[in-house]
């Protein structure tokens, strides 16, 4: 069995935590660099639901997208959701590992992953690294479809293929637009608007779009937008990960057991459909106004 130092050198090796942002705060959270580790599990968020899946499958090594600890802290102490965490793993014997931005920006990372998932072909970087000299590294990714879809019929793609949330895919734009060049960005996207828009593609699929930025997004330029729960467009790149870490571990005879969570850390957990196609002025309209067609849009995936 490898020591935990080795694993943690592969790991630094896909994503170099030097490829972070200055803001992030990637690499190893706790664990002894001479353990022994024989099984990993990999994950989006570092919660209590996945330390103790991790500890009923015997994982001497979490690895997860998010940070536990992205701002930093003045206590671990077991009294606070954070610091029980911290707890649990060492008590366990298991070391965590954080690869954030290093693995958005990844060849392949985060979006390529996303991409994958939605099977449609990457074209290049959305906003290529910079110290890249091959172009293939760096923020999001532009994409083309094998054949044209409406935007519902992307949508519905979407909607089948990334795994099931209470929220769905929100679309904006008319579901009947084609679509045939895609931006996406795993984790939250409006940030990107203006590369999206200089990007010239027919519509950007991420998460965590908030109002202004997409209305204005859309108000500037011709761009279907869809938008999927967070959890949802990250989880992809779970699978990916740790299928570059079964090659590494074969490579070296490592002999490593690979997991990938299927526990749904996605913070939503129901949705209601809205009743009415517009807001009701008062009771009497309201209880006159007839019902909004409902369609697999407007319905949890």
């Amino acid at each position: 069995m490898p020591r935990l130092s080795e694993v943690i050198a592969a790991l630094d090796a896909l994503w170099p935590p030097d490829r972070a942002e200055q803001w992030d705060a990637v690499g190893t959270v706790c664990g002894a660099p001479e353990a022994e580790v024989s099984r990993v599990l990999f994950a989006v968020d570092p919660v209590q639901e996945i330390v103790d899946e991790a500890v009923r499958i015997g994982a001497g090594l979490l690895v997860t997208h998010h940070p536990l600890y992205l701002r930093g802290t003045t206590t671990v102490a077991a009294s606070t959701v954070k610091g029980r965490v911290v707890h649990d793993l060492i008590k366990n014997d298991i070391a965590l590992h954080v690869a954030h931005t290093n693995a958005d920006t990844a060849d392949p990372g985060v979006s390529d992953a996303l991409a994958g998932a939605l099977d449609i072909r990457v074209v290049r970087p959305l906003v290529p690294d910079t110290t890249d000299s091959e172009g293939r590294r760096g923020l999001g990714r532009i994409c083309e479809l094998e054949h044209p879809l409406t935007l519902a019929e992307f949508a519905e793609r979407a909607a089948e293929r990334l795994p099931a949330t209470a929220q769905g895919i929100r679309i904006a734009g008319d579901p009947g637009r084609t679509i045939r060049t895609v931006a996406v960005s795993g984790g939250s996207g409006d940030s990107l608007f203006d590369a999206v828009r200089a990007a010239g593609i027919d519509a950007f699929l991420t998460a965590d779009l908030r109002h202004h930025p997409a209305s204005e997004a859309r108000a500037e330029a011709p761009l279907a937008l869809l938008d999927a729960a967070h959890w949802a467009t990250e989880w992809p790149w779970c699978e990916l990960a740790a299928a570059q870490l079964d090659e590494i571990s074969d490579r070296h005879g490592w002999g490593l057991r690979v997991h990938v969570s299927k526990t749904v850390t996605d913070p939503w957990t129901a949705h209601a459909a809205s009743s009415s196609a517009h807001p009701a002025a008062d009771a009497t309209s309201a209880a006159s106004a007839p019902s909004a067609p409902t369609d697999s849009l407007g319905a949890p995936n």
